[in-house]
């Protein structure tokens, strides 16, 4: 995560979270400044942070076993008598002590490796969640870019067929054309209007999306989102994003630290056979029960050992172990199972990456032959060798091929968010040198021109 990913990250957690503050001001976010937004307030993420902190407390919670303790206790007793009895009938004690264990079988240190264990796996779980958000940030980012881009595809395809409409409808008035061409017009003119509307719906969508990562009810009027969906022009590389995966990916270092775990759990289970020993010295005061002793009140300090030893527990342990080993051999398998899981999010992100390329490749020379088209189908019909058909069908066309290089584009972005989280990494430190400099950017740069309509039929 770049440096000022982080600093804006650090100024979001110091503004309070809620919707009215955060709108009291227009504000623009980029891709970047949106994900450092959703990192600071999202309502997962501040779930997992409370988990750690849970954590952190359990550490405290077991440390304590190393330090001494300091206990008091009070006894009072009234005894009736159904004989005589020299004996006193009450009976009282009150005692302060200072308890330190000496030795637990390893308990207190199994639990104390045990809670710093939680530690670090809740730490590499908010971490993979942070990852999480990351990637679902960057999808929705791209996805109300793509949303956005398609409204200004479908408005200006929207506008070219009004002024066919027009034009038609003028022809028809002259007595140049006949009613089918305006008809046919028309019929292309709300052909494309749907796709208009569900642009626009699509769009609202994914602003509420996008709100719903940053922890808002919903995506403010004055908060812009800035940029174009744009081809990233990155070579990662698949073995060494496999092998980043396995090192970095915090759900695998995750699931081995639940093996650390149990690990610690058997010897947590173990130490219930051995003694336990423990130092107490505190100051005592109590009443003596038979006058014949001495007098009623009493005090003064005690000092002693305290230790037991459950030589047999009915198997308890026995069963607890099993349990623990179980537990052990189940977390093994789950380490496994991520870690085939990883592997196959990197090749699949590969493959999407693939096809956006081939897809991107093909396109980029399938609008220029639409382009063409459209120019050669105006040309016959003004010679009189075409139709209006013709160009209604060609104008269709550059329109679906744009719209189909918009999809590729948010296709291979969304790869690369993918790629990147299965990396634990950001997009940018996925670059590596093409392999073919010269040339393959001289085509990455026709694919961010040729993204937009022609204004009219009769442009390229």
């Amino acid at each position: 995560m770049s440096a000022r990913v982080l600093a804006f990250v650090v100024t979001c957690a110091c503004i309070p979270a809620s919707v009215e503050n955060l709108a009291a001001a227009p504000r623009s976010y980029d891709v970047d400044q949106t994900v450092a937004l959703a990192l600071a307030q999202n309502p997962e993420i501040a779930i997992a942070r409370k988990k750690v902190q849970a954590a952190r407390g359990g550490v405290v919670e077991a440390r304590s076993g190393f330090l001494p303790s300091v206990v008091s206790s009070g006894l009072l007793r009234q005894r009736e008598h159904q004989a005589d009895s020299r004996l006193r009938d009450e009976d009282y004690n009150v005692s302060v002590r200072v308890v330190q264990s000496l030795y637990t079988g390893g308990a207190t240190a199994s639990q104390l490796a045990i809670a710093r264990l939680n530690v670090e796996k809740e730490e590499l779980e908010l971490q993979a969640l942070l990852n999480r958000v990351a990637m679902d940030v960057r999808v929705s980012f791209s996805e109300l870019l793509l949303n956005r881009a398609k409204i200004r595809v479908y408005a200006q395809s929207v506008n070219v067929l009004q002024e066919e409409l027009k034009t038609q409808q003028e022809r028809l008035a002259a007595g140049t054309v006949g009613q089918l061409n305006v008809r046919r017009a028309e019929v292309a003119l709300a052909n494309e209007q749907p796709q208009l509307i569900d642009a626009q719906t699509q769009l609202k969508s994914s602003y509420l999306r996008l709100a719903e990562l940053v922890g808002m009810p919903s995506w403010p009027a004055n908060f812009e989102v800035t940029g174009q969906l744009q081809y990233q022009p990155l070579y990662p590389d698949m073995n060494a994003c496999l092998a980043r995966a396995d090192v970095e990916r915090p759900e695998i270092k995750a699931r081995e630290k639940e093996i650390e775990v149990e690990d610690r759990q058997a010897d947590l289970d173990r130490s219930a056979l051995r003694p336990q020993v423990e130092a107490f010295s505190g100051y005592e005061v109590y009443n003596e029960r038979d006058p014949l002793v001495g007098r009623e009140f009493n005090h003064g300090y005690v000092v002693g050992l305290n230790a037991q030893w459950h030589i047999f527990d009915g198997h308890a342990t026995k069963g607890r172990l099993e349990a623990t080993h179980a537990r052990r051999e189940a977390a093994v398998q789950t380490l496994k199972s991520t870690r085939l899981s990883v592997e196959a999010d990197v090749r699949s992100a590969f493959l999407d990456l693939e096809q956006a390329a081939r897809v991107l490749e093909f396109e980029t020379k399938n609008v220029q032959t639409a382009d063409e088209s459209l120019n050669l189908a105006k040309a016959n019909l003004g010679a009189g060798l075409g139709t209006q058909l013709d160009v209604l069908q060609a104008t269709a066309d550059v329109t679906r091929t744009r719209t189909t290089r918009l999809a590729a584009i948010f296709q291979h972005n969304v790869a690369l968010a993918r790629l990147a989280r299965a990396c634990a990494s950001s997009p940018p430190e996925l670059a590596f040198q093409p392999p073919n400099p010269s040339g393959t950017r001289r085509k990455d740069a026709a694919i961010v021109e040729l993204t937009e309509p022609p204004q009219k039929l009769e442009e390229k």
